[in-house]
């Protein structure tokens, strides 16, 4: 028998359609949990359940378009400001301080961590979408850190032997805290957060600041051009 492949509906209509199904199904879950039937999400959405199956195959690839479509509004933000601070300063802990703040502006609202804490419960029956998370969480501005890592490594200024780690490392200090607190149904307020951020940066740059020379003196450091 002859596979007949699914057509994503295309067009504005289309994309207005799939809006409206997205934005349903994220207030659904969040209340219902992935249990959730279509028929609700379609009745919230004002469409079909052959619409929404036109737009996306099965419920855990709604999930999956959930979770994209969440956490890419999420991080236009710290990425944005990323991209801004590396154009504005050289100075690296202006830059990750900045970054930081439009992490928890971005992923440690309500909605996002209610959201992880729901991917979360269900990562182990679907693991599918806890690798979705994964992929479209903080680490999309991994790569443009990492690359200014490299620029600071080869300048002298920094010391990092596995810049990887070094991310996961930076992300505990200021972001991290935020997702364990929401799952005890705390969140951390502004004043913590400011002192998260600030000396969370402060301790990485520490540790991974370049080490001094034999005479004592801080190695010669480039700037970024």
């Amino acid at each position: 028998m002859t596979e007949v492949r699914r057509r994503t509906p295309t067009g504005e209509r289309a994309d207005l359609k799939r809006r409206a199904i997205v934005d349903a199904a994220r207030e659904v879950f969040l209340a219902r949990g992935f249990e959730a039937g279509i028929d609700v999400i379609a009745e919230r959405a004002g469409v079909s359940k052959v619409t929404i199956y036109n737009h996306f195959g099965s419920k855990s690839e709604l999930f999956l378009g959930v979770i994209h479509d969440a956490l890419e509004e999420a991080l236009q933000q710290p990425t944005a400001t990323l991209k801004k601070s590396l154009a504005e300063t050289t100075d690296i802990r202006e830059i990750l301080v900045q970054t930081a703040r439009g992490w928890v502006a971005g992923m440690a609202r309500p909605e996002v961590l209610a959201l992880r804490t729901l991917v979360a419960s269900e990562a182990q029956r679907f693991p599918e979408l806890g690798r979705a998370w994964e992929a479209n969480g903080p680490g999309l501005t991994s790569a443009i850190l990492a690359e200014e890592f490299r620029i600071r490594i080869d300048a002298g200024e920094l010391e990092i032997p596995d810049i990887d780690l070094a991310l996961i490392q930076l992300y505990s200090l200021v972001l991290y805290p935020h997702f364990t607190h929401i799952a005890y149904g705390e969140r951390i307020d502004e004043k913590r957060t400011h002192e998260l951020i600030n000396r969370g940066v402060d301790m990485f740059l520490t540790y991974y600041s370049a080490k001094k020379d034999n005479s004592g003196r801080q190695k010669e450091t480039c700037a970024r051009s």
